[in-house]
């Protein structure tokens, strides 16, 4: 029987291509597919030579490094399960993932492992090492000693590749397990979808402990060999001066926006771009439209999770339909459960194998028939268009009547002076539940008596009870309003009042 080990996938689509540039710093500095190869194979040797073993997980909380990206590569070359913690996590929830996933071997940034050896020590995690954002640390170090690990360890199609953690907005985080047939099915389709081709070049400077950067990104351009211009973080000068060397880009709406409020991003700026990619959080028509209007290019939009990879895009040559994410990747089904909009339920070889030594959250995730639930609101056109309205736990119910918050933030979104808008539900004691629209404003900002005629079109149940306006709104890491914290923040909003 056949490796399906997907390292195997990415390394057959770079061996006789060995010469070309991988990954390239701003700096200029660069590491070739067939450097990025010998490092791949020290960093599973030392991996292996640290006592883990086939299946064993190894955590991962470091900084993003060409380094990183080996440790990845070279992780699952040795048929380990990979592990990435955002490095934002703090010590407490650090143990919280350690006790969960029980690693053979944790690393984490040198600066941080004073505070973080102790709690893996507690986890029972065996080994520590430390992995720098500039290469150092006692991992680099055994790299250069390492034996290396040339073959590629055989696994089979269901086995673990990865274990991402979702975000936990509602209770404890849960560890989605991707195998390795996910991976490679995700990726195989996104890079036909997309076409992408040796001579692309992808300006990367998303984070590479998340789904969008790791595989989407890496997974995808790799397949065809292509030229990653590395960020280590997304900043507006730093993707400007990189831009003209591009032809891709890969980003959540926040990267886009923070482009449009510069003057010197313009039609000139963009003009040899063959695609700018947004993800991970609802891109609004309106930054939709400025998009296109600035550049002359539309943003294409796409839809997927920690737990299916990527399931839905919008098509590289055909209409791009702003508040819309397309259609469901080449073998991914999805239908919508009860009466339209309902829950998005898919099927596919995407779909992950089940959430890490939960079986009942596993169970729950999934129909009697087989489809994952994903938690997400939206509909089909009878063209087989997804939209979406919203996330499951964010739906509203007041006065017995179901409210999709999508639908006002993006009325408010039109108004003139709000640059953003987050719609949540509060207890309240009549309606069950009162509307609030939390509301960062620019310019000259909206009065109030705006923001009620922007709700005029609405019925007037959907209308806002209360609008609270604020800086900036919470976000995660990649971007996604935090709406739970924003319900934990102004969930008396209502009954203080009465």
């Amino acid at each position: 029987m056949s490796n399906a080990n997907f390292f195997r996938a990415l390394h057959g689509a770079y061996h006789d291509k060995r010469d070309r540039p991988f990954l390239t710093m701003p700096s200029g500095e660069s590491l070739s597919y067939g450097e990025i190869d010998v490092l791949t194979a020290r960093m599973a040797g030392a991996l292996l030579a640290a006592g883990a073993k086939p299946g064993d997980r190894i955590a991962v909380q470091v900084e993003k490094s060409p380094e990183n990206v080996a440790l990845y590569l070279g992780a699952m070359r040795a048929g380990l399960t990979y592990v990435p913690l955002n490095t934002a996590y703090t010590a407490d929830e650090v143990d919280y993932f350690l006790n969960d996933a029980q690693p053979a071997i944790f690393v984490c940034a040198p600066d941080r492992e004073a505070a973080l050896a102790p709690v893996a020590m507690s986890a029972g995690v065996k080994r520590t090492c430390t992995l720098g954002a500039m290469g150092e640390g006692s991992l680099a170090s055994s790299v250069k000693d390492a034996a290396p690990f040339d073959e590629i360890t055989n696994c089979e199609p269901s086995d673990i590749a990865v274990i991402l953690y979702t975000s936990g907005t509602t209770g404890r985080s849960k560890g989605a397990m991707l195998t390795h047939e996910n991976l490679r099915s995700n990726a195989a389709a996104l890079n036909r979808l997309w076409e992408f081709t040796g001579a692309d070049v992808l300006l990367h400077a998303l984070p590479i402990f998340h789904i969008h950067g790791l595989f989407v990104a890496l997974h995808t351009v790799m397949l065809s060999a292509c030229k990653i211009l590395f960020l280590r973080k997304f900043d507006v000068d730093a993707v400007l001066e990189q831009l003209p060397r591009a032809s891709v880009m890969m980003g959540v709406p926040t990267f886009y926006s923070r482009l449009l409020a510069r003057p010197d991003f313009n039609r000139d700026t963009a003009a040899h771009m063959r695609l700018f990619i947004s993800g991970s959080a609802p891109l609004t028509p309106e930054s939709f439209a400025a998009f296109e209007a600035r550049t002359g290019k539309k943003l294409l939009e796409r839809y997927g999770m920690s737990e299916a990879g990527m399931i839905a895009s919008n098509p590289l040559h055909g209409d791009r339909i702003a508040g819309t994410v397309g259609f469901t990747l080449p073998g991914v089904d999805i239908r919508i459960a009860g009466d339209a909009p309902g829950e998005v339920e898919i099927r596919g070889p995407n779909v992950f194998a089940g959430y890490w030594e939960k079986p009942d959250k596993t169970a729950e995730a999934f129909t009697d028939d087989g489809w994952f639930r994903t938690g997400d609101i939206g509909l089909l056109s009878a063209g087989g268009r997804l939209t979406l309205a919203g996330r499951e736990k964010d739906l509203i119910i007041a006065g017995g009547y179901n409210i999709y918050p999508v639908e006002i933030e993006q009325a408010l979104d039109a108004v003139p002076g709000v640059a953003e808008s987050a719609v949540i539900g509060a207890p309240h004691p009549d309606m069950g539940e009162g509307v609030i629209a939390v509301i960062v404003e620019n310019g000259a900002g909206a009065g109030d008596q705006a923001l009620c005629d922007a709700m005029e079109r609405l019925a007037r149940f959907k209308r806002p009870r209360r609008y609270i306006r604020v800086e900036v709104l919470p976000r995660n890491a990649m971007g996604k309003v935090q709406k739970q914290l924003l319900r934990e923040t102004y969930r008396n909003s209502f009954t203080d009042a009465c």
